[in-house]
């Protein structure tokens, strides 16, 4: 089951698990403007690819919540 991690890797930014973010096959997870810009489209950890974090819906977030674990990449994002 996916963590849908509360934050933006790079940039620390806030993502509810309603919001549009981008994952890799980790699950490390980034925010559009992170993703699509200074990473441009490549994961900076694992060299791979994002897809679209997909939603979950709300009335199974209660029994299965999002993580609260923050993650930051240390020194933040630089291109790859």
């Amino acid at each position: 089951m996916l963590q849908l991690r509360p934050n933006c890797e790079c940039c620390d930014k806030d993502l509810p698990p309603n919001a549009e973010a981008f994952i890799c096959t980790f699950e490390c997870t980034f925010c559009p403007n992170c993703a699509a810009g200074v990473l441009a489209g490549i994961c900076p950890n694992c060299g791979g690819n994002f897809s679209e974090r997909p939603v979950r819906p709300a009335h199974l977030l209660a029994k299965y919540p999002a993580s609260t674990e923050r993650v930051l990449k240390v020194g933040g994002c630089a291109a790859p």
